[in-house]
């Protein structure tokens, strides 16, 4: 389970809050890459929380709720068009710094989830698995994750076949079948090569004749 040693250790270095940091949607087909910061009051801290991976979506809905209710917490979104322009890992980098900006304040150090820490001009850390590892990392993946999905559960209310509700914009096959018999939308990733090769465009189909 994580636990608070990293925040412990670099708290005790810079004399001042450490926020966690983490993403979900690097890898769907649709929809946004979001990321979170969380800074845990180590007086208030949640039971339970861990890797959002390893929860039930039932389990990451209630620790969100209970997360913003006692932590300091920064969303931010990274959006399609972005993805397309800059790459998936330039727009998850800009995500994350989003979420920092949206703390509200700086924070003296920043762990961040996986091998590199994005362009900016924090003092952190790269902590590789830190979601598995990290108190602030896992609270900020839960965050992230939930916001995420409950932003592709509305976004399959309003396209209907792809099977956002359970896959997430993940490239399962019902939401494979769906881009090559529906075409993409708005909200797919041009860049990625499924959404490419669908070779339909974004705006209204007219039929040939």
């Amino acid at each position: 389970m994580p636990d608070l040693k990293f925040e412990r250790k670099y708290q005790k270095l810079h004399a001042g809050p450490v926020a966690g940091v983490d993403e979900a949607g690097r890898g769907p087909l649709a929809g946004p890459v979001v990321a979170a910061a969380v800074i845990l009051d180590p007086k208030c801290i949640p039971d339970g929380i861990d890797d959002s991976k390893a929860l039930t979506a039932l389990k990451r809905e209630r620790l969100c709720a209970e997360i913003l209710a006692c932590a300091r917490v920064g969303v931010g979104i990274a959006t399609v068009e972005e993805i397309d322009q800059l790459n998936i890992f330039w727009a998850t980098m800009l995500a994350m710094t989003r979420a920092v900006d949206a703390l509200g304040f700086v924070p003296a150090f920043v762990l961040v989830d996986g091998n590199r820490c994005p362009d900016w001009g924090h003092q952190s850390h790269a902590v590789v698995g830190g979601d598995a590892l990290c108190l602030s990392i896992a609270a900020a993946s839960i965050v992230a994750k939930h916001r995420r999905d409950t932003m592709m559960i509305e976004l399959d209310a309003l396209h209907p076949g792809y099977g956002w509700a359970s896959n997430k914009g993940y490239g399962a096959r019902v939401h494979q079948e769906a881009l090559r018999t529906l075409g993409p939308t708005p909200h797919h990733r041009k860049s990625f090569a499924p959404v490419a090769q669908a070779h339909f465009d974004f705006g209204p189909r007219v039929a040939a004749g």
